[in-house]
């Protein structure tokens, strides 16, 4: 048996005061009835009132005026095009980025092949054969102690001659 204040279950069909008991989770042992309670008579009005107002509100919110829903369209319309720009200039950013890459790629490989060329090229040059050439066949001579005239160049690798040489 159950004491007061516990539930307990039923079999079979339910009369509504057995329905009314398992909703407030009581059971009633006794010839006794039952006292009400003042409280929930209380309680129960502002529950009504609260019912009410929830509804007017849900009831003016399915009311909308034509300037707030134009508004939200504006709004969504603005967004959707935002968005749609963004999306865009990351796609930009990111072909860029792509291309950049491809041609940093390209600009190493000839980079590498410019080298190797040079390597083999330069392999390939024997300067002692050059010095032969120029001094036997072509009648090249070494300069002399007089010959060599030194400039001071101001911030350049090299010296353009655009004058004669004076004596």
């Amino acid at each position: 048996m159950a004491s007061r204040g516990q539930t307990r279950q039923h079999t079979g069909r339910r009369t509504a005061a057995r329905d009314a008991a398992a909703r407030n989770h009581l059971y009633v042992y006794g010839s006794t009835a039952r006292e009400l309670d003042v409280r929930t008579a209380i309680t129960e009005e502002p529950k009504r009132a609260r019912y009410n107002a929830a509804r007017k509100n849900r009831e003016k919110a399915m009311h909308m005026n034509p300037a707030y829903v134009l508004f939200c369209a504006t709004a969504l319309l603005v967004s959707g095009f935002i968005l749609i720009s963004y999306i865009r200039l990351q796609s930009d950013i990111t072909n860029s980025i792509n291309h950049i890459s491809a041609l940093e790629s390209e600009l190493n490989a000839l980079r590498l092949t410019n080298d190797e060329e040079y390597s083999r090229i330069e392999s390939s040059v024997n300067l002692e054969e050059i010095k032969k050439i120029a001094i036997t066949e072509l009648g090249m001579t070494y300069a002399a102690e007089g010959q060599v005239v030194e400039y001071s160049s101001e911030g350049s690798d090299y010296v353009r001659q655009i004058e004669d040489i004076p004596d």
